[in-house]
């Protein structure tokens, strides 16, 4: 986890268990399309095998909307929902903590249909995620003075542009691999970073720029 800044700024970079497994749930359901953003598919990709009957069965039973019958979408809304709380928490807790606790899962007792999800794919999606943890993990051991200065000197350069200390901010980017390059407002103060943006550092530079000028 990097964490760059001062008492008055701080810029954190993660990429935490819980986003990888649910995303990686995501696709292997085929649940392609959901979330607010919709993110893109992850990669390595999975090969997305069908819902079990009894999950969609589950949705089915839990859709209050006589205008959304389809238990497939109604299971997309349980993942979105439960996706929005992730966000959040992955900023609030270490990145190694995790509401998969197996076997009941009971943190989906309000999603029950994507607890059924979990239960049937949990084995798969988080050996998955441990993997792209690791490779994460990796990385940033290698890279982690240059992508400090990613963060720093663009801060200090805006600083001394406006020939003032910045101002109070906060930025929470969550490094995932996605297979489109790009970066996805996601909640509160955090977005979301394709590992492919996050290498090239010219590109992250680019697309940073604007955003601490927004910010400082």
């Amino acid at each position: 986890m990097l964490v760059e800044g001062t008492l008055r700024w701080r810029v954190t970079e993660d990429c935490p268990l819980d986003l990888l497994i649910g995303l990686c749930l995501r696709d292997l359901a085929g649940l392609a399309g959901v979330g607010d953003p919709a993110l893109p598919a992850v990669v390595p990709a999975v090969e997305r095998r069908p819902v079990p009957n009894r999950v969609l069965a589950t949705a089915a039973s839990a859709s209050w909307d006589a205008a959304q019958p389809d238990p497939f979408a109604q299971l997309g809304e349980e993942w979105t929902h439960w996706w929005r709380r992730a966000v959040l928490r992955a900023n609030a807790v270490g990145s190694w903590s995790t509401v998969f606790l197996p076997p009941h899962f009971a943190a989906f007792d309000r999603e029950l249909a994507l607890q059924d999800l979990v239960i049937e794919r949990f084995q798969d999606a988080v050996a998955w995620a441990r993997e792209r943890r690791a490779e994460y993990v990796a990385d940033d051991l290698a890279h982690h003075l240059q992508y400090s200065a990613d963060i720093v000197d663009i801060v200090r350069e805006r600083e001394h542009e406006l020939r003032r200390q910045a101002g109070s901010f906060r930025l929470d980017i969550e490094a995932l691999p996605l297979a489109e390059p790009g970066a996805w407002v996601v909640g509160p103060d955090t977005v979301v970073v394709s590992w492919s943006l996050r290498d090239d550092h010219a590109a992250f530079r680019e697309w940073f720029e604007p955003l601490v000028a927004a910010l400082v």
